[in-house]
Protein backbone atom coordinates (compact mmCIF):
# COMPACT_ATOMS: atom_id res chain seq x y z
CA UNK A 1 0.00 0.00 0.00
CA UNK A 2 1.47 3.32 -1.05
CA UNK A 3 0.66 6.48 0.89
CA UNK A 4 -0.29 9.51 -1.11
CA UNK A 5 1.92 12.49 -0.40
CA UNK A 6 -0.11 15.70 -0.18
CA UNK A 7 2.77 17.91 -1.31
CA UNK A 8 3.42 15.94 -4.50
CA UNK A 9 0.95 17.34 -7.02
CA UNK A 10 2.34 15.12 -9.80
CA UNK A 11 1.23 11.87 -8.20
CA UNK A 12 -1.46 10.31 -10.37
CA UNK A 13 -3.63 7.23 -10.44
CA UNK A 14 -4.02 5.57 -13.84
CA UNK A 15 -7.69 4.90 -14.49
CA UNK A 16 -7.51 3.31 -17.93
CA UNK A 17 -5.08 2.56 -20.71
CA UNK A 18 -6.72 1.88 -24.04
CA UNK A 19 -4.58 0.56 -26.87
CA UNK A 20 -4.29 3.34 -29.42
CA UNK A 21 -6.47 5.79 -27.46
CA UNK A 22 -4.05 6.87 -24.75
CA UNK A 23 -3.98 6.95 -20.97
CA UNK A 24 -6.46 8.41 -18.49
CA UNK A 25 -4.92 9.55 -15.21
CA UNK A 26 -6.43 11.25 -12.19
CA UNK A 27 -4.18 13.36 -9.95
CA UNK A 28 -4.30 12.55 -6.25
CA UNK A 29 -5.34 16.12 -5.48
CA UNK A 30 -8.44 15.56 -7.61
CA UNK A 31 -9.36 12.44 -5.64
CA UNK A 32 -8.78 14.30 -2.36
CA UNK A 33 -10.90 17.23 -3.54
CA UNK A 34 -13.75 14.91 -4.53
CA UNK A 35 -13.62 13.36 -1.05
CA UNK A 36 -13.48 16.79 0.59
CA UNK A 37 -16.45 18.08 -1.37
CA UNK A 38 -18.49 14.96 -0.59
CA UNK A 39 -17.71 15.29 3.13
CA UNK A 40 -18.69 18.95 3.32
CA UNK A 41 -22.03 18.21 1.62
CA UNK A 42 -23.12 15.91 4.49
CA UNK A 43 -25.62 17.53 6.86
CA UNK A 44 -24.06 17.95 10.30
CA UNK A 45 -20.44 18.34 9.12
CA UNK A 46 -19.11 21.75 10.15
CA UNK A 47 -15.78 21.50 8.30
CA UNK A 48 -12.81 19.39 7.39
CA UNK A 49 -9.98 19.71 9.87
CA UNK A 50 -6.30 19.42 9.18
CA UNK A 51 -3.00 21.24 9.35
CA UNK A 52 -4.05 24.52 7.74
CA UNK A 53 -5.53 27.17 9.98
CA UNK A 54 -8.81 28.90 9.13
CA UNK A 55 -7.03 32.24 8.94
CA UNK A 56 -4.69 31.02 6.21
CA UNK A 57 -7.57 29.58 4.19
CA UNK A 58 -9.51 32.84 4.58
CA UNK A 59 -6.50 34.80 3.29
CA UNK A 60 -6.29 32.53 0.27
CA UNK A 61 -9.95 33.24 -0.41
CA UNK A 62 -10.99 29.63 -0.98
CA UNK A 63 -11.75 26.40 0.79
CA UNK A 64 -9.03 23.78 0.77
CA UNK A 65 -11.09 20.67 0.06
CA UNK A 66 -8.18 18.27 0.44
CA UNK A 67 -7.37 19.48 3.97
CA UNK A 68 -8.04 16.69 6.46
CA UNK A 69 -8.13 14.01 3.74
CA UNK A 70 -5.61 11.20 3.35
CA UNK A 71 -5.94 8.84 0.39
CA UNK A 72 -4.00 5.62 -0.19
CA UNK A 73 -4.25 3.00 -2.92
CA UNK A 74 -4.09 -0.77 -2.66
CA UNK A 75 -3.98 -3.56 -5.24
CA UNK A 76 -6.99 -5.86 -4.99
CA UNK A 77 -6.89 -9.60 -5.66
CA UNK A 78 -8.59 -9.08 -9.03
CA UNK A 79 -5.77 -6.76 -10.14
CA UNK A 80 -7.76 -3.53 -9.80
CA UNK A 81 -6.83 -0.58 -7.61
CA UNK A 82 -8.91 0.14 -4.53
CA UNK A 83 -8.74 3.23 -2.36
CA UNK A 84 -8.65 3.76 1.39
CA UNK A 85 -9.72 7.17 2.68
CA UNK A 86 -9.20 8.77 6.07
CA UNK A 87 -10.86 12.08 6.77
CA UNK A 88 -10.87 14.33 9.80
CA UNK A 89 -13.98 16.42 10.47
CA UNK A 90 -15.64 18.71 12.94
CA UNK A 91 -19.34 18.07 13.59
CA UNK A 92 -22.03 20.65 14.35
CA UNK A 93 -23.43 20.56 17.88
CA UNK A 94 -26.73 18.69 18.21
CA UNK A 95 -26.07 16.12 15.48
CA UNK A 96 -25.61 12.42 16.16
CA UNK A 97 -21.91 11.68 15.64
CA UNK A 98 -22.46 8.08 14.55
CA UNK A 99 -25.15 9.01 12.01
CA UNK A 100 -23.13 11.86 10.54
CA UNK A 101 -20.02 9.67 10.31
CA UNK A 102 -21.96 6.86 8.59
CA UNK A 103 -23.40 9.40 6.13
CA UNK A 104 -19.88 10.69 5.42
CA UNK A 105 -18.70 7.14 4.70
CA UNK A 106 -21.56 6.47 2.29
CA UNK A 107 -21.30 9.84 0.55
CA UNK A 108 -17.52 9.44 -0.02
CA UNK A 109 -17.88 5.90 -1.38
CA UNK A 110 -20.65 6.96 -3.76
CA UNK A 111 -18.87 10.12 -4.95
CA UNK A 112 -15.61 8.34 -5.72
CA UNK A 113 -17.33 5.47 -7.49
CA UNK A 114 -19.52 7.67 -9.67
CA UNK A 115 -16.91 10.32 -10.49
CA UNK A 116 -13.75 8.21 -10.86
CA UNK A 117 -14.77 4.55 -10.90
CA UNK A 118 -12.59 3.96 -7.83
CA UNK A 119 -14.01 1.55 -5.28
CA UNK A 120 -13.39 2.31 -1.60
CA UNK A 121 -12.19 -0.43 0.69
CA UNK A 122 -12.60 1.75 3.77
CA UNK A 123 -13.57 5.29 4.68
CA UNK A 124 -12.23 6.14 8.13
CA UNK A 125 -13.83 9.17 9.80
CA UNK A 126 -12.01 10.91 12.63
CA UNK A 127 -14.13 13.37 14.58
CA UNK A 128 -11.72 16.00 15.85
CA UNK A 129 -14.22 18.34 17.46
CA UNK A 130 -17.67 19.80 17.76
CA UNK A 131 -18.70 23.25 16.54
CA UNK A 132 -20.96 24.93 19.07
CA UNK A 133 -22.00 27.81 16.83
CA UNK A 134 -21.18 31.47 17.03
Amino acid sequence: MADVKKDNKDTKYMVAENAGSGVIQIADDVVSSIVGLAVTEVDGVARLTGDISRELVAKLGKKNLSKGVVVSYEDAEDGSKKVRVTTSIQIKFGYNILEVSANVQEKVKTALLTMTGLECLTVNVKVSGIEFGE
